[in-house]
């Protein structure tokens, strides 16, 4: 199981725009989320261990934050030709049995995953309400097989600390997974490196 890093896009950044089906039917944009306290953008898949240890607290996260105006969106942009297991008939079971409170899209062409930097699964991207990068990083320490609980402290303390008015929360670490599965050819000139 190698691990990638997130590539740590630059806080203040815009959210890049995107119209994407979902899964579960219709499409879902980047405007669907206007007037939210914040966004929390989480590039996925469906196979990937460390997404699947991660599963029920991203519902529990997504639920326990609802309530106080933040939205969450799931995308997945795994090339499905050498991934089946992360085609949309897989998303839509995976939506399904673990009740996804948030819309789980796909990104085919992988240029929403291009736009954000993204680099591995999970990686999160909190935006504030007006869609400027406020927190990206880990979810907590937790990772399979390290017998650390899994808590989301650090996107649940970044969240809280947005939600209070403050200008930044400090410190920022990585996201860690597996890397996004890219098309033959098509790896970005950051993934690369």
């Amino acid at each position: 199981m190698a691990a990638t890093l997130s590539t740590m896009l630059d806080l203040g950044t815009r959210a890049p725009d995107f119209s994407l089906p979902n899964v579960m039917g219709g499409t879902v944009s980047l405007d669907n989320f206007r007037g939210s306290k914040g966004l929390l953008v989480m590039f996925i898949c469906n196979h990937c261990p460390f997404v699947k240890h991660l599963n029920n607290a991203l519902v529990e996260f997504a639920n326990d934050y609802k309530g106080k105006g933040i939205e969450c969106v799931a995308i997945s942009s795994n090339d499905i030709a050498n991934y089946p297991q992360d085609s949309p008939d897989y998303m839509r079971k995976v939506a399904i049995e673990y009740a996804y409170p948030f819309p789980y899209l796909f990104d085919e062409d992988q240029q929403i995953a291009k736009a954000y930097k993204a680099a591995c699964t999970p990686d999160f991207y909190l935006f504030d309400e007006s869609l400027k990068l406020y927190y990206r990083g880990q979810f907590d320490q937790s990772r399979p097989g390290n017998n650390m609980p899994i808590s989301g402290r650090d996107l649940r303390m970044a969240t809280d600390t947005m939600l209070e008015g403050e200008e930044k929360f400090e410190p920022q670490l990585p996201s860690m997974g597996c890397n996004i599965k890219w098309k033959p050819g098509n790896e970005p000139e950051y993934f690369k490196k």
